[in-house]
């Protein structure tokens, strides 16, 4: 047996409309927060080296990575991965990520301040 539904009001329309909205805002700021996080998650294991966010501490001889331009970031993890690029460890640690892991951290340290 089918049952008929409800007839809906103009109002109950706008309402259910506007929650939809916010439910499908909440979710793509929830996304947007996670892509943050791991973004920063994934940031944080070069601090030890290069400084937080990317920011070297004063007399150091490891370069900082804050405000570098993505390209040149990509293209230098690259040269660490193929070994063109001569570095003491940065070679073994560049091969620890994956295209896509080394774009996210070209984007994030190509995002902060000097």
């Amino acid at each position: 047996m089918k049952y008929p539904l409800p007839p809906c009001s103009p109002r109950s329309m706008v309402v259910g409309g506007i929650t939809a909205l916010l439910l499908i805002g909440s979710a793509s700021a929830q996304a947007q927060d996670a892509a943050t996080l791991q973004s920063r998650a994934l940031a944080a294991t070069c601090a030890p080296c290069h400084g937080t966010a990317g920011h070297a501490i004063d007399a150091s001889v490891v370069p900082g990575l804050a405000g570098l331009p993505a390209g040149t970031f990509i293209e230098q993890m690259n040269g660490f991965k193929s070994g063109t690029r001569t570095a003491t460890v940065m070679h073994q640690i560049a091969k620890g990520f994956n295209d896509a892991q080394v774009d996210q951290l070209a984007a994030y340290f190509a995002a902060q301040k000097k």
